[in-house]
């Protein structure tokens, strides 16, 4: 199935939202849509939506030529304005290249739109974040009994038999812990992160291994309702740490967002 999902994801793939979608800059609606479509470029991990041009409630401009320059798998980090499909970049009232026309039949007429280009997103009603939400994408969180060890460098930094096993499609399985089975002081970070399938996170240092590990775990402390389940409870980047299931260590997950991991913290 991962064989299939990552073949599908080289191509250009497009999807019915079948709601109500708006964009805002202050209290103005500059797009109002019950005609979106979710877009996916090719090796775009996440989905953005695309409008009919006159739902746009703007002046629409031709913008700078698009920046395709990106290799491998495109995550939510990598800007909108790296394109991997062919089209034309658009501005949208003064947002320079804030949208993208795509040279493709089937969705003549439409503009790909900056999530990030607007003060605040709605579908029907109620106010989204992040970025759109994928409808093909799930999470799920299971209590388990079975032991589970956090080390860093040989060092324990956690270890439970009350874990909640996170599993997130096309993710690594993550493992959430409570806060007093961590065994090392759980240093406050001003680093937030949003997801729009569980919230905001807050993220927490740790001294181990004989240095500070910026940002190596970070918790939901309101979570959306979907996942109350992990509220106050705290995960560790399996890309950073060894994790022991049943005295077995795992295996760290690779690719190119594990990459990005150890280029931004060293491991």
């Amino acid at each position: 199935m991962q064989e299939f999902l990552a073949e599908a994801r080289s191509q250009l793939r497009h999807e019915p939202v079948e709601r109500r979608v708006r964009a805002h800059l202050g209290e103005e609606a500059i797009l109002d849509s019950t005609r979106a479509i979710l877009v996916w470029e090719p090796r775009r991990i996440v989905p953005a939506y695309a409008v009919p041009v006159e739902d746009i409630r703007a002046e629409l401009s031709a913008g700078p030529a698009a920046n395709d320059q990106a290799a491998g798998v495109l995550h939510p980090g990598i800007p909108f304005s790296v394109h991997t499909a062919a089209g034309e970049p658009v501005t949208i009232d003064d947002r320079v290249g804030a949208g993208f026309r795509l040279a493709d039949e089937d969705l003549a007429g439409y503009v790909v739109v900056d999530f990030d280009a607007f003060d605040d997103w709605y579908e029907e009603d109620e106010r989204i974040a992040g970025h759109p939400r994928d409808p093909f994408h799930r999470v799920d969180a299971r209590q388990s009994a079975r032991p589970v060890r956090i080390e860093v460098d040989g060092e324990v930094v956690a270890e439970t038999t009350r874990a909640r096993l996170l599993a997130e499609t096309s993710l690594p399985l993550r493992f959430y812990l409570p806060r007093e089975d961590v065994h090392s002081a759980l240093l406050p970070s001003s680093r937030r992160t949003y997801c729009p399938y569980k919230g905001q996170a807050s993220y927490w240092s740790v001294d181990a291994g004989g240095r500070r590990r910026e940002d190596l775990g970070w918790s939901y402390e309101q979570p959306l309702p979907e996942l109350v389940s992990i509220t106050g409870l705290v995960a560790f980047w399996d890309e950073r740490v060894d994790v022991f299931v049943d005295g077995e260590r795992r295996e760290r997950p690779g690719g190119p967002f594990a990459d990005a991991l150890r280029d931004e913290f060293g491991g």
